[in-house]
C-alpha cells in the first residue's frame, strides 16, 4: 500500500486499501452520512475497519465521531443513550443497532472531583470515563492497535495514529501504552487480548502479553454479568478451543472456570478435560458450517463430571439417596460457577433438565422411552450421553448411546421390538410412611395430660 504519512499519522487514500462502502452496512452508512452532513466529524472504527482489511465480514459497525452523546440524540429519532462507564448512543435499526461513541479524551482533562465525567477507584479500575477530547486522544485511548484504525467517510480513507497497519500486517495484538496500566483500567482487556489473537490467527506482543500472569487476579472484581457475556465470546465465537487453551496458558480460565480448574488433573487426560475438549471442538465445527449453538449445552458438559464427583461425595459422606445427593450437586456447582460467571436463569434452568436426563436415559422399559423422547431437552441429553460414551469408553455408556441413537430413527414396529429385547427390569418400590395408628393419632385426653 502506498500510504501518506506525517509526524503523527499514516493515512491509506481511498485507491489504495480494499475497504469499499458496498461492503458495510446501509444503516452504518446512515449514520455515518447524516454526521457528517451536519458538520460533525464521523469515522467507522474498531474492529469494522480492521475486519474489512483483512478481508473479512464484520460482526457489527461501531462509529465515533467529535458530537456529544447529546447531539447525536437530537441528529437521531431512533436513538437512546445508554450506559454509566462508557456514554454511548445506539442508534436502532430495527433488529440492527449502530453504536456511536464520541472521541474518548485523557483524564488529566477533567476536574478530579468531577465524578459524573471520570472516576478511577484505588486499583486503577476506571470506574467511569466519559471525558471526551480529539481523534487523536480517541485513537490512544483504545486497547489494540489493531482496533484503532478510521475509515473516515468525509474522503473514504484510513487513518492510523498507532501503528495498527502495521502490527496487522505483521499480525500482532499490541496494547497501546502501558499494558499493566490499561488492564488495571479494565482487566477485560486481558480478555480481549486473548479473544483477539485466537480470533484473527495473530500472537500477543510480549510486553502486551507478560503481566496478564500476575494481573489475572483483577477479573475476581469485574462483575460477573459481564464476565457471563465474554465468557460467550470467548468460547462461541468459533475458535472456542483456541481460545480455551491460551486462556490456561495465561491463567485466566482459572478466575472464569474455578469450579473446573480445581479439578484439572496432572496430564490433562481426566474425562472432564476430554469432554471440554470435544465440545469446544464441537461447537467451533458447528459455527463454521453455519448451525446454531447452545451455551446451555456447552456449559452443561463442561460442568458435568463436577457435579457427579460432587454428587458421589455427598451420597457416601451424607449417607443420601443419589437421586437426592445429584439434585443438591447441581445447586451447589451451579452457586459456584455463578459467583464467577452469572448465568442466567434461563440457562441453567436447561442445563438442570440435561444433567437430570442423564439419570433417566438408562431406564428405558415400557413406554418409558417415548415419553423420554417428547421431551423437549431430549436430544441435548442424548448429544451429551454421546460425548460421555466417547470420553468414558465404559460398554454399558456406548451401548446406551447406540441403543438411543437407533431407537430414533427405528419405526414403531422396531422400537417396541427394542423395548422388548430389554426384558421386564423390576421397578424400585416406593416407600411410603406408615400412617400413624389410631391409638397414636388420637388427641391425649386431661388425664393423659396431666
Amino acid at each position: 500500500m502506498t500510504t501518506e504519512i506525517d509526524e503523527h499519522i499514516t493515512i491509506i487514500p481511498r485507491p489504495e486499501h480494499n475497504i469499499s462502502r458496498s461492503d458495510i452496512s446501509d444503516n452504518a452508512l446512515k449514520v455515518l452520512y447524516r454526521l457528517n452532513k451536519s458538520g460533525f466529524e464521523a469515522y467507522l472504527v474498531g474492529g469494522g475497519v480492521r475486519d474489512l482489511l483483512l478481508g473479512k465480514k464484520p460482526k457489527d459497525f461501531d462509529i465515533t465521531t467529535n458530537a456529544t452523546p447529546e447531539q447525536i440524540r437530537k441528529l437521531f429519532r431512533n436513538c437512546r443513550l445508554v450506559g454509566r462507564r462508557f456514554r454511548l448512543a445506539h442508534i436502532m435499526f430495527g433488529p440492527e443497532v449502530i453504536e456511536v461513541a464520541t472521541f474518548r479524551g485523557h483524564h488529566d482533562q477533567n476536574l478530579p472531583e468531577d465524578k459524573n465525567m471520570s472516576q478511577q477507584a484505588q486499583n486503577g479500575m476506571l470506574l467511569r470515563d466519559n471525558i471526551f477530547g480529539s481523534i487523536e486522544d480517541d485513537a490512544i485511548r483504545r486497547d489494540f492497535t489493531v482496533n484503532s484504525l478510521y475509515y473516515n467517510i468525509d474522503d473514504f480513507s484510513v487513518r492510523d495514529y498507532v501503528g495498527g497497519l502495521q502490527d496487522l500486517k505483521d499480525g500482532i495484538i499490541r496494547m497501546i501504552g502501558d499494558p499493566e496500566t490499561r488492564y488495571r483500567e479494565d482487566p477485560v482487556r486481558m480478555l480481549r487480548a486473548v479473544r483477539f489473537a485466537c480470533k484473527l490467527d495473530m500472537r500477543i506482543e510480549p510486553n502486551t502479553a507478560q503481566p496478564i500472569y500476575q494481573l489475572a487476579p483483577l477479573l475476581r472484581e469485574i462483575p460477573s454479568a459481564r464476565l457471563f457475556e465474554e465468557s460467550l465470546k470467548l468460547l462461541q465465537a468459533g475458535q472456542g478451543y483456541s481460545t480455551y487453551k491460551m486462556l490456561i496458558e495465561y491463567h485466566l480460565f482459572d478466575h472464569l472456570f474455578p469450579v473446573i480448574s480445581s479439578r484439572f488433573s496432572e496430564h490433562n487426560d481426566s474425562p472432564m478435560e476430554k469432554i471440554i475438549e470435544q465440545v469446544l471442538k464441537n461447537t467451533d465445527f458447528r459455527l463454521k458450517n453455519d448451525k446454531r449453538v447452545n451455551p446451555a449445552f456447552l456449559f452443561a458438559a463442561m460442568l458435568w463430571y463436577p457435579v457427579t464427583e460432587h454428587a458421589e461425595k455427598l451420597s457416601q459422606e451424607g449417607g443420601l439417596a443419589y437421586y437426592d445427593a445429584f439434585a443438591l450437586a447441581m445447586n451447589d456447582v451451579l452457586d459456584d460457577q455463578c459467583r464467577s460467571i452469572a448465568i442466567p436463569k434461563r440457562i441453567t434452568t436447561t442445563m438442570r433438565d440435561i444433567w437430570q436426563l442423564q439419570l433417566r436415559l438408562p431406564r428405558r422399559q415400557g413406554r418409558r422411552a417415548s415419553k423420554l423422547m417428547e421431551h423437549p431437552k431430549f436430544r441435548a441429553a442424548f448429544d451429551l450421553l454421546e460425548l460421555r460414551a466417547n470420553v468414558e469408553r465404559r460398554n454399558e455408556l456406548q451401548e446406551l448411546a447406540i441403543w438411543w441413537d437407533e431407537y430414533q430413527v427405528a419405526n414403531n414396529t422396531k422400537q417396541r421390538e427394542m423395548i422388548s429385547e430389554l426384558g421386564n427390569v423390576p421397578t424400585r418400590k416406593r416407600h411410603r410412611p406408615r400412617k400413624p395408628s389410631t391409638a397414636a393419632s388420637r388427641k391425649p385426653n386431661k388425664s393423659q395430660e396431666s
